[in-house]
């Protein structure tokens, strides 16, 4: 019934107690693992051949971007080469802990959006105190269907992503008390248009504020959803992942 299109499963944090989580998701039906590195990859891949409600994304994240050589980039390109991934991301430019080196992060990202283009994947996007530098890149490359990633911005940034042929994926900050912008951008989101996610280990959403987040949390980002927009949650959960679903070319 619940959609999470973005955890870390595969995170050290997370991995640890791998058997619980996926206990836990009885009623996640679709989910996509967010993998950082390559050790975070190759746990996911036997994950999506047993369970097949599991998509995989990977792609190499911008506060990492000074650390990527050529090789990191060829080992990626394997990964997409073979078809093992499903997502490119996620991917985008972070401004919030170092701008000492945001062109190199520009660069990389551009080279991976790039990758996804040639390659027909969507792409998951980090925009953390970078919006315009990020969308005025992704104006510019992207040619794929996009996911913005636990999205924070302003009304007016969700209708100029709303216009890239992307998806507004929100987590559990939306049930926090101090998430001014998070009603009205639901409220102007068509729902066809929404996707939920936990971001676990990270944002866990209201009622489990300041433990550790998992997917089956998502649940209560569905019901914040429905609640600002005044839906039927199992009608808009089935619309949600619908959505997650028609991102992959299958």
């Amino acid at each position: 019934m619940y959609t999470d299109s973005h955890c870390h499963i595969t995170c050290d944090d997370l991995f640890e107690r791998l058997d619980e989580i996926i206990e836990n998701m009885k009623d996640v039906t679709s989910c996509m693992i967010m993998c950082t590195t390559e050790k975070e990859f190759k746990r996911a891949l036997p994950i999506k051949e047993k369970y097949p409600k599991f998509k995989i994304a990977w792609g190499w994240f911008p506060g990492d971007a000074k650390d990527i050589t050529e090789e990191h980039f060829n080992i990626l390109q394997q990964a997409i080469d073979q078809k093992q991934i499903d997502c490119l991301g996620e991917i985008g430019l972070d401004y919030y802990w170092d701008t000492s080196f945001n062109e190199i992060q520009k660069e990389v990202f551009i080279r991976q959006i790039q990758m996804a283009n040639a390659a027909n994947l969507p792409i998951s996007i980090h925009m953390r105190e970078s919006t315009k530098d990020c969308m005025d890149i992704l104006k510019k490359y992207a040619q794929t269907k996009i996911i913005f990633h636990c999205f924070s911005g302003s009304v007016e940034t969700m209708k100029e992503a709303l216009k890239m042929d992307s998806m507004i994926s929100f987590a559990g900050p939306i049930t926090y008390k101090n998430a001014r912008q998070a009603p009205d951008c639901i409220k102007a989101c068509p729902i066809e248009r929404i996707l939920t996610e936990t971001d676990s280990p990270y944002l866990a959403p209201v009622p489990k504020r300041g433990k550790q987040n998992e997917p089956s949390y998502v649940e209560y980002v569905a019901k914040k959803i429905c609640e600002f927009k005044n839906l039927n949650e199992e009608d808009a959960c089935a619309q949600i992942e619908k959505n997650f679903l028609s991102l992959f070319n299958e």
